[in-house]
This record gives C-alpha cells, sequence and structure tokens, in this order.
C-alpha cells in the first residue's frame, strides 16, 4: 500500500492502463460538510496485483494511491484491511463503497458507488483471472530496477548508486 503526491518512475506506465474507471467519491472534512472529489481507478496488466487510486484526478499531479485488486476485491463483500487502506461497505448506505485512507494523524473515508466498482473489478478479472497474476510480472525488468540497472560485475552503493572506479579500488584496497 503506497501513498504518492509526487511522480515516481516506477508508478507512470508507458502504455495506457487496461481498466480505468472515473469517480465522483465524496468525503466529510468534518461533520455535516461532504465535498465531491474526482477520483479514477486505474488497472494495469503489466501490475497485475495492484489497483491504482487517483485522488484529485483533475490535476496535473494527482495524490496515487497503490494497493491490492484482492484488497478492493474482498471490501466489495466484507471489511478488507489493516493499516493505510480498508474498504468496506458503507454503514450507513450498502449501496456504497467506503475507501479509508490513512497517513499519520489522518485518516480521509471516501464514499463511492459500489456497482461500478464491481464492474471495474470484473473488467480487470478478464484481463487478468485472480490466480494468474504472476504469469504477467516481468521479473527481469523488476529485479533490473530493484538493483539499480547495475551491469554485471558493477558494485553498488545503496545511497548513492553506482560506484565509480576510483570508489571501487578504494574499497577494494581496505578489504586486503
Amino acid at each position: 500500500m503506497t501513498h504518492q503526491n509526487t511522480p515516481h518512475t516506477w508508478l507512470q506506465r508507458a502504455e495506457e492502463p487496461d481498466c480505468v474507471l472515473l469517480l465522483d467519491v465524496t468525503v466529510a472534512p468534518c461533520p455535516g460538510l461532504r465535498v465531491s472529489v474526482p477520483a479514477r481507478l486505474r488497472y494495469h496488466r503489466a501490475d497485475p496485483f495492484a489497483v491504482h487510486l487517483d485522488c484529485h484526478a483533475d490535476l496535473e499531479e494527482p495524490i496515487t494511491w497503490l494497493f491490492a485488486r484482492d484488497l478492493l476485491a474482498e471490501g466489495m463483500d466484507g471489511w478488507a484491511g489493516v493499516g493505510d487502506v480498508t474498504i468496506r461497505r458503507s454503514s450507513a448506505d450498502p449501496e456504497l463503497l467506503a475507501i479509508a485512507l490513512s497517513t499519520p494523524g489522518q485518516t480521509a473515508v471516501l464514499h463511492t458507488p459500489a456497482a461500478p466498482v464491481r464492474d471495474f473489478l470484473r473488467l480487470s478479472h478478464r484481463v487478468v483471472p485472480p490466480g494468474t497474476e504472476h504469469h504477467f510480472l516481468d521479473t527481469e525488468t523488476l529485479l533490473r530496477r530493484l538493483l539499480g540497472d547495475a551491469p554485471a560485475g558493477h558494485e553498488r552503493d545503496d545511497w548513492s548508486g553506482r560506484l565509480d572506479r576510483k570508489e571501487r579500488k578504494e574499497r577494494k584496497g581496505r578489504k586486503e
């Protein structure tokens, strides 16, 4: 589960999402006040376990939450999630889905009609059937990204990325 409000290359996809649902969610920032927020659910077969929820989808850089597609599916029929994202049917109206997004010290509960979200999930399940997600993972690219695209034989420093030749030589001298 991830919350991002700044662009990151691993969140940006070159291809268009396989499934998109535009939502008009409501949030109550204080008792008695409901605010409508444009949002968007996205699903990419290249990231088969995840769903992206873009809040303030009308902005150039929306606030994006990333969470498990299974979490969204489980929340359609009961309470799902522990931690930053929980999903359940609204206690006030069972036709609404309540998505609680938490950061340290703050929680926003978004309400949206459940039926379109269920249709979105069905479409995503046609694109990548549940249980087959691992067939759609590009593990080679994932490993290259995790390792910082370091070519074979190059050391990496966790803070600065690749080491230059002088630094490698100095480290090698200290080891001997």
